[in-house]
């Protein structure tokens, strides 16, 4: 089983942090254009999960996505890591951005995925809290540690049943690759630009179930120049050394030339379904389950 998904949040980040840039808006529609069409071409479904002010500020794109007959599942409100925020502050979050996303919609937004896989071990009580928004299916989980997130101490690289007090939430976590002595994802965001496309193959081939994740912002070839001491820490939210600076830009850098054809190619030699379509088509009875 091979989930595909896309996480949705570019147009808003660069209005709400770095004051808009319309050219950049456009480079971002050309390339949401292509991903569908190559999705069309291969009659497939995914899951986008998107930023909730998506639907406030950039609408036609979140009824772009659902029209040509994708999942809209929600990537918080406005892209704040959910272990920078209380119970209390991702509920809210959590609520505003499903409601400003089935109002763009006009249908149920069931599943989720907080920004940077940010659900870990010191704050395992978020599946409660997305149980009580009414959210079925959560993909947070990476099962390592990771810079901005990640849950090293997650049990399972497979569809896993999480029973809160509030409600069962269907948990997809990412899968791991092992290599040089750690775990680390290799199907999605950086370490898909950062691995080549033989070793991603390889990879998927070893596992019965895989998710793919990317970005618009990994597919669009650019040379990002430094944040401002500024910028950086109103979106990072931690000290603005110069090591941290240019380990970010190196970080968003690397592999964009290539990424988008790579994933053209993957997508064109793998058949994959969202996260909806492969709830339907899991025996749960047959899953692990964590408390």
């Amino acid at each position: 089983m091979n989930i595909l998904t896309f996480d949705i949040e570019e147009w808003f980040i660069k209005k709400a942090y770095f004051g808009g840039r319309p050219e950049r808006y456009a480079t971002f529609d050309r390339c949401l254009d292509e991903i569908l069409d190559l999705l069309d071409e291969r009659q497939l479904q995914a899951t986008f999960f998107v930023v909730g002010m998506m639907a406030k500020d950039f609408p036609e794109v979140v009824k772009l996505i659902h029209r040509r007959g994708h999942e809209i599942g929600c990537h918080s409100n406005v892209h704040m890591w959910v272990n920078k925020m209380s119970q209390d502050e991702m509920r809210e979050d959590t609520r505003l951005a499903i409601d400003n996303l089935e109002q763009c919609i006009g249908c149920k937004v069931k599943s989720y995925r907080a920004p940077s896989f940010s659900v870990g071990k010191s704050n395992e009580w978020a599946f409660d809290v997305l149980a009580q928004c009414g959210i079925e299916n959560d993909s947070s989980v990476i099962p390592a540690s990771m810079e901005l997130g990640g849950f090293p101490d997650f049990e399972h690289q497979c569809p896993t049943l999480i029973e809160t007090p509030s409600g069962t939430i269907k948990e997809y976590p990412i899968a791991l690759a092992h290599l040089g002595g750690r775990n680390v994802a290799f199907s999605g965001g950086g370490y898909f630009r950062l691995f080549p496309l033989w070793f991603v193959r390889w990879q998927m081939s070893r596992n019965d179930y895989n998710i793919c994740y990317f970005h618009i912002d990994d597919l669009v070839p650019s040379n990002k120049k430094m944040m401002s001491r500024e910028e950086f820490e109103n979106y990072y939210k931690e000290p603005a050394t110069v090591f941290n600076r240019c380990k970010r830009r190196w970080k968003s850098n690397i592999g964009k030339g290539t990424a988008f054809d790579r994933m053209r190619r993957l997508i064109r030699s793998h058949d994959f379904i969202s996260i909806t379509q492969a709830q339907e088509q899991i025996d749960w009875s047959k899953c692990p389950v964590m408390h």
